[in-house]
C-alpha cells in the first residue's frame, strides 16, 4: 500500500484512521484500554534502522525504502485514556497525519492494544469477582516469554495486586509476589522431607513467608507448615483439589493450632467463574495463571483499524458485515447524578451535541505532531489503576454480571452531516 501511493502520489493525503471493534465478544458486557503507554513508547522508537532497510530493499522500490529510511511518526493521536472503559464502536484510538505515516501504524498499534487489552479486561472480571480479595498474576509460563511481561502490566493495570515476573518489575513498577514450587518440597526426600522443606524456606524467608500444603496430604502439610513456622506463619497455599472444602478445612485447622492470623491463598487453573465460586470460602488472596494471559476465553479484543477520513471528508466501507462509519470521531459518557453511567455516545470529532445531562468527555490528546502530550511511566499506570475502578464503580450492577449478556451501557452513534 506504501509503496503503490508513493508511487501515484496519494501517500500524502492527510487521511484519518480509527481503532475499534465492531462488538464486545459474546462473554463480555465492556472491555478495559490497556496498552496505551507501552504503544507511546514503541511510537517514539519506531524508526527503520540499517537491517531492516537492507530487508525491505530486497523487495520494495528505492523511493519506499527512502521514505521509510527518514519514516518518524510526526501526527496526532487522541483517544480513550489507559484503564478507561469502552464498548462497541468507541473510538478508542484516533489517529491523523499522512496517509503514508498513518498505514505503517498498523501492525504496531494492534498487536499492543489487542493483546493488553484483552488481558486487562479480563483481569478486571477476576478483580469484580474476587470482592476486594488480593490476585496475583502467575501466568509467565503460559504465554510468550514477552507477552507474559506485558500482561502482567495490563493485570496490574486491572486491579492485580502484583506479580511473580520479575521483568514487569523490573519495567513497569509491578509489585512482585509469589511462592514456591512443589519441585522445592519434593527436592527434600525422607520422611520428613515436607517438613525440611518448610523449614529450609522459613530459615530463609522468615515467618511471613507463604508455604505450599498441597504436596502430598494438605491436613499434614497444614501441620507441618505450623511447626515449622509456628502460629505467626503468613500464608499457606493450597494448589489443588476441592478448593471450597479444603479452604475451609485448612482455615479449621490452622485456627486449632493457633495460627488464627495465617492467611490462605488458592490456586490452579482459576479464571473469574472460579473465583467467584469461592467468594464464600474463607480465601484470603488468589494466584491466576493460563485463564489470565490468555485473555480468560478471549485472547485478542478485536480491535481494528480503518480509514475514515481523507482530507477531511468522511470515508467509509459497506462491507457485509463488517461496515465502518465514516469520519473521525470522539465520545463521552452519560451519566445520572449518582454517577452511575446511562450510555456512551459517539458523535463527530470538535462536533459534541449539547447534552442536558451530566456527561464526561472521554477522548484525550495523546499525541500532537508526533510528541508525546500525555502522562507516561509509573505515575501513568497509577493513575490508570484509579481509572479502571472510577469505572467499574460507575456500571450499572447489571453490567457486572459475568454471565453472557448486552453490553453494560447502550452506544449511540451521532450521525456526520
Amino acid at each position: 500500500m506504501l509503496a503503490a501511493a508513493l508511487r501515484d502520489g496519494t501517500a500524502s493525503r492527510r487521511a484519518g484512521f480509527e481503532m475499534f471493534t465492531r462488538r464486545l465478544p459474546e462473554a463480555r458486557r465492556y472491555g478495559v484500554v490497556a496498552g496505551t503507554d507501552r504503544f507511546l513508547e514503541a511510537l517514539a522508537g519506531f524508526t527503520f534502522d540499517d537491517a531492516a532497510l537492507s530487508l525491505l530493499s530486497g523487495f520494495l522500490d528505492r523511493q519506499t525504502v527512502s521514505f521509510l529510511a527518514d519514516f518518524r511518526f510526526r501526527g496526532d493521536i487522541d483517544g480513550y485514556p489507559e484503564g478507561e472503559l469502552y464498548f462497541a464502536g468507541s473510538p478508542v484510538l484516533s489517529v491523523q497525519g499522512s496517509f503514508a505515516e498513518c498505514v505503517v501504524l498498523e501492525t504496531l498499534l494492534l498487536s499492543i492494544f489487542n493483546h493488553d487489552t484483552a488481558i486487562a479486561s479480563a483481569a478486571a472480571r477476576m478483580v469484580n469477582a474476587a470482592g476486594g480479595r488480593p490476585l496475583i498474576e502467575m501466568g509467565s509460563r503460559r504465554t510468550h516469554e514477552q507477552a507474559a511481561v506485558a500482561a502482567a502490566r495490563a493485570a496490574y493495570l486491572a486491579g492485580f495486586a502484583g506479580t511473580s515476573n520479575l521483568e514487569a518489575h523490573r519495567r513497569f513498577g509491578v509489585p512482585v509476589l509469589g511462592t514456591s514450587a512443589h519441585a522445592f518440597t519434593l527436592l527434600h526426600t525422607g520422611a520428613d522431607g515436607e517438613l525440611a522443606a518448610f523449614r529450609a524456606q522459613v530459615a530463609a524467608q522468615g515467618v511471613d513467608t507463604t508455604l505450599l500444603v498441597d504436596t502430598y496430604d494438605v491436613a499434614t502439610g497444614v501441620a507441618n507448615a505450623v511447626a515449622a513456622a509456628g502460629p505467626g506463619l503468613g500464608a499457606v497455599r493450597i494448589d489443588s483439589g476441592e478448593l471450597a472444602v479444603l479452604a475451609h478445612q485448612v482455615r479449621d485447622q490452622l485456627d486449632r493450632l493457633g495460627a488464627t492470623k495465617t492467611k490462605i491463598v488458592v490456586s490452579g487453573d482459576l479464571d473469574e467463574y472460579g473465583i467467584a465460586a469461592l467468594r464464600a470460602a474463607p480465601v484470603d488472596s488468589y494466584g491466576v495463571g493460563t485463564a489470565l494471559v490468555t485473555g480468560s476465553g478471549v485472547p485478542a479484543a478485536g480491535f481494528v483499524y480503518k480509514l475514515v477520513e481523507v482530507d477531511g471528508n468522511p470515508v467509509h466501507k459497506r462491507s457485509t458485515g463488517k461496515e465502518s462509519q465514516g469520519g473521525l470521531k470522539q465520545a463521552l459518557r452519560v451519566a445520572r447524578d449518582s454517577g452511575i453511567v446511562t450510555e456512551e455516545v459517539v458523535y463527530p470529532a470538535g462536533r459534541p451535541p449539547a447534552l442536558d445531562a451530566r456527561a464526561r468527555i472521554v477522548t484525550v490528546p495523546l499525541v500532537r505532531g508526533g510528541d508525546v502530550v500525555t502522562e507516561t511511566g509509573t505515575a501513568a499506570l497509577a493513575a490508570a489503576r484509579e481509572r479502571v475502578v472510577a469505572g467499574l464503580h460507575s456500571l450499572p450492577w447489571e453490567g457486572l454480571k459475568l454471565a453472557h449478556g448486552e453490553p453494560a451501557i447502550p452506544t449511540r452513534v451521532v450521525p456526520v452531516g
